[in-house]
């Protein structure tokens, strides 16, 4: 992976990052109820989980580069409609109630099972598999170790999503409020940036 493309990846990720997830949403939610520091733990445990749907799918990319160097090239258009997709489902989905679950009331809740939450909500979630599948080969340098490729993409994902969801968790006060407001904006930004994504990369093959 060059470094023009490593900065690609980086900000794909952080777009990622902040678009409506599971993860993100309970990051909010425990931040609000738990606090910042607390809710760290939660963020681990998605991370996580994250690292695991990571290793899960570059190992089938690994597997079918090692077949036939052609399934890149199909893998990374297959990849960009599918997130040409996503991205116009992100679009045209409705502003998150984030408010709904306000009346919630701060409790005691042990360090572990956050983390367990946290990690369930990314490993019980199959559309993250999927992402990832169609996500990751845009970046690949075939010509490269893909086995660090996959190091240095999965460290630069995880720490990303760590610190976009704790920084989540410590402003989830205001956070939640002003998403209600511009839920709707937000969503299509982050399409957008799906479908920019999904449209382009694959045309740089």
């Amino acid at each position: 992976m060059s470094l023009e493309m490593w900065w690609l990846f980086l900000l794909a990720s952080l777009g990622l990052s902040l678009s409506p997830g599971p993860n993100g949403l309970l990051a909010l939610t425990h931040g609000a109820l738990h606090g910042q520091k607390k809710t760290l733990f939660t963020i681990l445990g998605g991370a996580s989980g994250f690292l695991i749907l990571i290793a899960c799918s570059f190992v089938g990319i690994a597997a079918l580069l090692q077949a036939s160097a052609s399934w890149l090239l199909i893998l990374k258009w297959l990849g960009g409609a599918y997130l040409v997709f996503l991205g116009i489902k992100v679009w045209r989905s409705p502003a998150i109630d984030l408010m709904a679950d306000s009346d919630q009331q701060a409790h005691v809740v042990p360090s572990a099972h956050l983390f367990r939450q946290g990690a369930m909500a990314a490993l019980s979630n199959p559309k993250v598999l999927l992402f990832f599948a169609a996500f990751l080969p845009q970046f690949i340098d075939p010509t490269r170790s893909l086995w660090l490729q996959f190091a240095v993409m999965a460290f630069t994902f995880v720490m990303i999503e760590i610190v976009v969801e704790y920084l989540i968790a410590g402003m989830a006060g205001r956070i939640r409020p002003w998403l209600a407001r511009v839920g709707k904006q937000f969503n299509r930004s982050c399409g957008g940036l799906f479908v920019l994504i999904g449209a382009a990369l694959p045309l740089r093959s």
